[in-house]
């Protein structure tokens, strides 16, 4: 598959969260996406119920304190299935590793045909996610909101993107490819309203300002 054609696949992806299901895509193995996000009416009632306070501290905080990624099924863990699902056309070996494929990165829309140049972003990134209420869960309820392959909570995007992001809320930090940052802000709310995770009143305000224009 070209380089081209994958990256007009990715367009599509974006531009309809169910093209993989509506017959608009015509490659044998279209890429898939993670869990389509509330609908942007849903996200903005959402956001009007989450709690707005101050961020608490980093004290305290470990990536370790969230255990990823897991093993999901045989040798396949986390990282794993995500490459697979947000892929095109990917092989993976008998340890589960991608060794081929193509992946469109939504954040900015690059395409990878190595795996290596992946990396797996947590929308909520589980320092943000400590800040903003994590720090008092358990370690089971951290693990398994870092391997959640059922909200859309991960995604496989460029990983120099991914670590510009670092531990940013989008008051600070959206997609440059601004055709996706509707559906990133869908997906934020989603995931803090599930796990009722808090807002600062700048993340919030951004929120707003996103889904205003969905």
């Amino acid at each position: 598959m070209s380089g081209v054609y994958a990256r007009r696949i990715g367009v599509v992806v974006a531009s309809a969260a169910l093209a993989a299901t509506s017959g608009l895509l015509t490659a044998p193995t279209a890429q898939a996406a993670m869990p389509t996000p509330v609908a942007a009416s849903t996200a903005r009632t959402y956001l009007s119920e989450l709690t707005v306070s101050a961020e608490g501290s980093s004290t305290g905080y470990s990536r370790d304190l969230f255990p990823h990624w897991i093993t999901q099924s045989g040798a396949c863990d986390t990282r794993e299935v995500v490459l697979k699902r947000d892929g095109t056309n990917v092989t993976q070996n008998s340890s589960c590793t991608a060794v081929s494929g193509s992946w469109y990165s939504q954040y900015d829309g690059a395409t990878w045909t190595a795996a290596s140049d992946l990396d797996i972003d947590h929308m909520v990134p589980l320092a943000e996610a400590w800040r903003s209420g994590a720090s008092s869960w358990t370690t089971a309820q951290r693990q398994s909101f870092a391997n959640d392959l059922t909200r859309p909570q991960l995604i496989a995007v460029t990983d120099n993107v991914n670590q510009s992001k670092g531990d940013q809320d989008p008051a600070t930090w959206l997609p440059s490819r601004t055709a996706y940052r509707c559906t990133y802000a869908r997906a934020w709310v989603h995931v803090k309203h599930y796990y009722n995770l808090k807002v600062d009143s700048a993340e919030k305000s951004a929120l707003q300002s996103v889904l205003n224009g969905c």
